[in-house]
């Protein structure tokens, strides 16, 4: 199998043959034969390279609605795939089978170039491809080829990631994606230590860095979890966090946790708490909030924030109806923030001026 260098790395000073990723925060500093914490980026003879490129644990067509994405395409399609490994260790991860499993233990095809994957697409009837299942920042070398190909024949990119990436390699990736849907675990830095293995700065960073750069389409999950980030006033503070750093437009979706992986001790995210959630979070100023993993068609829909009509109508993932005009309210004429119709732009909230500073929470 062809050996693909990694794009992002560093021999660390004093330890010849060692080097260091600088991919992710995590910043591995890796010997001969060693791989990092995500486990497909390993040293070989001295070098960083890329296990996965070209391998993937599977493609499946899903909605767009699914990744989730509300205001990008609603109804469209895309054909989902993912490789191996991640670089955050949460305990309640729900695709743990490919993300914490070595590459060698989990079925994966290789010679996928990005051709095979695109021409998979076009087969499939997919207007976009995402990257997906496990975090794709690990395989970013790949997803870029990828996207370099379906931007070529025409089709877009979805990039769902946990945004625990370093600056230099940040810009380079979105450069290439044309919507993403960035997962914020929590909003304290015990929950990303304990519960993932991390940090929650340099998410916070990805976030306003995403809202101020403003080429990609960007929207939030937050996992709601029974016990561990689920008080009300965590969630008014994540969405006053997002509103004075990334703007009121910009989606927040809340999601129902599952039992799974190392967390089988906690009960399902109750429909009454993503209820409460996202009426603290709309109270908060966002003008989007929507619930997730649980059929509630007033959660899921999407509402004109100028005069409140029901603009985009969904029963789980599917669009049922629409009543949008150009990307705009077709009973007042408010835009609608998002991109609604192929050929047009993202449009972001009007004179929206964002800090440079990312502030620190507790």
């Amino acid at each position: 199998m062809t050996l693909h260098e990694a794009r992002w790395s560093e021999p660390v000073p004093g330890k010849p043959g060692v080097v260091r990723c600088t991919l992710c925060p995590r910043g591995c500093k890796l010997a001969e034969g060693k791989s990092g914490f995500c486990v497909v980026r390993s040293n070989r003879g001295g070098r960083l390279v890329l296990d996965t490129w070209g391998r993937t644990t599977g493609f499946a067509v899903d909605p767009i609605e699914k990744k989730p994405l509300a205001h990008y395409l609603p109804g469209s399609s895309v054909l989902s795939f993912g490789t191996a490994g991640c670089n955050l260790g949460c305990r309640f991860c729900q695709n743990w089978s490919i993300s914490k499993a070595r590459l060698d233990l989990v079925a994966s095809e290789a010679d996928w170039t990005p051709s095979r994957v695109v021409d998979l697409a076009i087969r499939s009837a997919t207007p976009g491809i995402a990257f997906t299942y496990n975090d794709p920042i690990i395989w970013a070398e790949y997803a870029i080829d990828v996207a370099v190909e379906a931007h070529a024949r025409g089709l877009f990119t979805v990039f769902v990631t946990n945004g625990y990436v370093t600056p230099e390699p940040r810009a380079e990736i979105f450069r290439h994606m044309d919507a993403t849907n960035v997962d914020l675990k929590a909003f304290t830095e015990e929950f990303y230590g304990r519960q993932t293995l991390s940090h929650i700065a340099p998410v916070l960073d990805t976030l306003a860095w995403l809202a101020r750069e403003g080429r990609t389409w960007v929207e939030v999950t937050n996992l709601v979890i029974p016990g561990l980030n689920d008080g009300a006033d965590e969630t008014r503070d994540l969405a006053r966090w997002m509103v004075e750093n990334m703007g009121a437009d910009v989606p927040l979706h809340l999601t129902a946790f599952h039992p799974d992986y190392m967390m089988m001790d906690r009960p399902r995210t109750p429909g009454s708490t993503l209820t409460r959630a996202r009426a603290i979070a709309r109270e908060a100023g966002l003008h989007h909030v929507y619930t997730g993993n649980v059929n509630d068609r007033e959660g899921q829909a999407t509402y004109c924030p100028g005069c409140g009509a029901r603009v985009v109508e969904r029963d789980w993932h599917a669009v049922r109806t629409t009543r949008l005009k150009a990307g705009a309210c077709a009973a007042c004429g408010t835009r609608i923030a998002g991109r609604f119709a192929e050929g047009e732009g993202p449009i972001s909230s009007p004179g929206l001026r964002i800090p440079l500073g990312v502030p620190k929470v507790s």
